[in-house]
């Protein structure tokens, strides 16, 4: 799925340009002001944003996947499943973690944690027990490599009880009818009903996991609907996801005028924008997406887990480095440039020299066969 790859690669660059202007503000200001507060808000200011469409993509794959995987959600083998997880997740994140209490322990003034707020064993037992995003809740942000697992813990809580829950629902329709619960109670866990811990209100479970719960359903309707769409119907659906995700990303004072940033709702409309692209672009992918022009971003987009996991091994560094130069403030947009350039390869290197070789290799011990679909599946990678 080109156009899958070219979102994802679109989003981790998000996320390493935000990271990077965090500890290098864009600059000089004369060229801060030609990108005006408009698009500056975009680049500079989207990665929680980024970090919520990273959710909804990450439920249309894993849903597209399991359907071509067992023909039907409610054949899916939950140990099947959480082994093919762990296989392509817990390489990279293991040695991250290791290198990173290696960094602890040698005393580095960049990774190393604050013991007065949290021990080393307390940080990796979080990060391994699907629970960081609750642990900085109770004790504040962690430092920038161990922070970004917050949305891991969220992610890996989904792929902990979606294959019960298509097993327990019994069928595709019924495990739709459950996925509406999570998209009715993300806007209340982000508004603060169940929570006045602000931190807590943006990276708990709930409030995350409404945007896979609605890739889950954009891929069912992508897979599921008997007939091709009209042209029109197609057309509609595209314009009314970009509508959505324009409105979020790039009327951000417009939308908080509203009062929708007050309930979370600016989140459920980012979501429900991004579901609606990603069905659309299934229904009539977007030739362009191939092509050689968004080559980039898809080599981004292919790496895109082991970029976000170790950007910030770049980013931090690279910040140090820039301003141990003296380097004049017209030179950060060329550093940023090579910031984003030095992750993904980086990722490349973490990607093709280690996770994946771990990835097949404990595919191997054991083969999932894939069940025969009764209903035709359009061809997809994911």
């Amino acid at each position: 799925m080109a156009h899958v790859d070219l979102l994802r690669g679109v989003l981790v660059v998000f996320v390493v340009l935000l990271h990077a202007n965090l500890r290098i503000p864009f600059g000089p200001p004369a060229l801060a002001d030609m990108l005006g507060p408009r698009l500056g808000g975009i680049l500079f200011r989207s990665g929680y944003y980024a970090v919520i469409v990273f959710f909804v993509v990450s439920g249309y794959l894993i849903t597209s996947a399991s359907i071509r995987r067992w023909g039907d959600l409610s054949r899916v083998r939950p140990l099947a499943f959480y082994r093919l997880r762990a296989a392509r997740i817990l390489p990279s994140l293991l040695l991250l973690l290791a290198v990173l209490a290696a960094l602890h322990l040698a005393g580095s003034a960049w990774f190393a944690l604050d013991t007065s707020k949290v021990p080393l064993w307390r940080a990796l037992l979080a990060a391994l027990g699907l629970h960081l995003n609750w642990l900085e809740a109770q004790v504040g942000y962690l430092p920038g490599p161990w922070g970004v697992l917050w949305s891991l813990s969220v992610e890996e809580a989904f792929y902990l009880f979606f294959p019960l829950l298509c097993v327990l629902a019994g069928s595709e329709r019924r495990l739709a009818w459950l996925l509406v619960a999570p998209i009715m109670l993300g806007p209340l866990a982000r508004g603060g009903v169940f929570s006045g811990n602000e931190l807590w209100q943006d990276h708990s479970y709930l409030s995350g996991m409404d945007g896979i719960a609605f890739g889950c359903l954009a891929a069912l309707i992508a897979h599921r609907v008997p007939r091709m769409p009209s042209r029109s119907t197609q057309r509609l659906v595209l314009l009314a996801g970009l509508a959505l995700a324009v409105l979020v990303f790039g009327f951000r004072k417009e939308v908080f005028q509203w009062g929708l940033t007050r309930f979370g709702l600016q989140v459920s409309l980012l979501e429900l924008g991004v579901a609606l692209l990603l069905v659309a672009t299934h229904w009539r992918p977007w030739a362009w997406c191939a092509g050689p022009a968004a080559a980039p971003l898809r080599w981004f987009g292919r790496h895109s887990y082991e970029v976000y996991l170790t950007h910030m091994l770049v980013v931090i560094p690279g910040a140090w480095l820039f301003q141990q130069t003296g380097a004049s403030p017209a030179w950060i947009p060329l550093w940023f440039v090579l910031v984003v350039a030095a992750s993904g390869l980086l990722g490349q290197w973490l990607a093709q020299g280690f996770s994946e070789p771990c990835n097949r290799a404990l595919r191997r011990r054991g083969s999932v066969p894939a069940a025969s679909s009764p209903r035709p599946i359009r061809s997809t990678r994911s």
